[in-house]
């Protein structure tokens, strides 16, 4: 398409360089016409940016982004768990030190029907581990309880210090969803481990697709630097209250993903998705972010970048 239209652009041009300036009958329609030949020429600059800008963004950010993995369990005091299960999100730097993502990674019984039916008999929950693989690191980074949001499915955590996280970049929040119809691009690890696996080189999958998902096998896979996170593209569809929804893939473990526009700024946190309806992705706007940052900075300073 952009082809096209530069062709288009550079026939137009030629005829205009046939017409003297001195022609002047001819001189208000060729205003017009040049007038419409630089608007065409802008917008195809505008296509070229918004093309290129998924390949800028991933090389600066995707590294940023941490495949979240722990274990949980659900039980009464002095006896043995009722329910242990594993869990895997996607987080991405916010802020100095913290990470966002889903409150149902945070706090992995959220939501959860069987947890919840346990707790409401008095079984407490408890997170065994909780940690974060961002790429090309073969250590994980622990997380510690942050601000959670108490309207929104949406989290911060604290990460321990790490050299791991030194030289990666914070994600720029933008200054709001923006309009309905812009492109925009999902990163996150969906499937999580077992996607991570079919993603493998064959001589790796073979070996690690019929073991168990446990740390060891997350380890394994980061210390072969095969922690890389997947990108789907789609259209803004709508922004309804605190949701965007979005035509973008997405699937169990692509949770706390963040969604950018063109320009590489958060616009929302992945959370859901619904079976059978391939336009009803469904994030959490940025707006919700701003008060657990603002919180955050209370109980610690943080650096974040707008």
């Amino acid at each position: 398409m952009l082809a096209v239209v530069s062709g288009i652009i550079v026939l137009v041009g030629g005829l205009l360089a046939c017409h003297s300036p001195s022609d002047t009958p001819q001189q208000s329609p060729l205003e017009d016409l040049r007038a419409q030949v630089r608007q065409l020429a802008d917008q195809v600059q505008q296509l070229k940016n918004e093309q290129a800008a998924p390949s800028v963004v991933l090389n600066h950010y995707r590294n940023s982004i941490g495949y979240v993995y722990g274990v949980y369990h659900v039980g009464f005091d002095e006896q043995h768990p009722q329910m242990r299960t594993r869990i895997s999100g996607t987080g991405f730097l916010v802020a100095d030190g913290l990470l966002a993502t889903n409150r149902h990674v945070a706090e992995p019984w959220y939501g959860d029907p069987d947890a919840t039916k346990l707790m409401d008999h008095g079984a407490t929950p408890t997170l065994e581990n909780l940690v974060v693989f961002f790429p090309n690191s073969p250590n994980p980074v622990r997380l510690f309880a942050g601000p959670i949001s108490k309207t929104s499915d949406l989290a911060l955590l604290r990460m321990e210090n790490s050299g791991v996280t030194e030289s990666l970049a914070v994600l720029p929040l933008a200054a709001s969803p923006g309009p309905a119809g812009q492109l925009l691009m999902m990163i996150g690890y969906p499937l999580g481990t077992r996607g991570l696996v079919a993603k493998s080189p064959s001589e790796i999958y073979q070996r690690l697709a019929y073991r168990h998902d446990d740390i060891e096998m997350v380890t394994k896979l980061a210390a072969m630097s095969l922690i890389r996170p997947s990108t789907t593209y789609g259209h803004l569809g709508d922004v309804v209250g605190d949701k965007i929804v979005y035509d973008a893939p997405s699937a169990h473990g692509g949770s706390g993903g963040p969604v950018l526009n063109s320009k590489g700024e958060v616009i929302g946190i992945n959370f859901a998705y619904m079976d059978g309806f391939s336009g009803s992705t469904l994030g959490i706007s940025v707006n919700a972010l701003r008060p657990l940052l603002r919180e955050a900075e209370v109980t610690g300073k943080v650096r974040q970048t707008h």
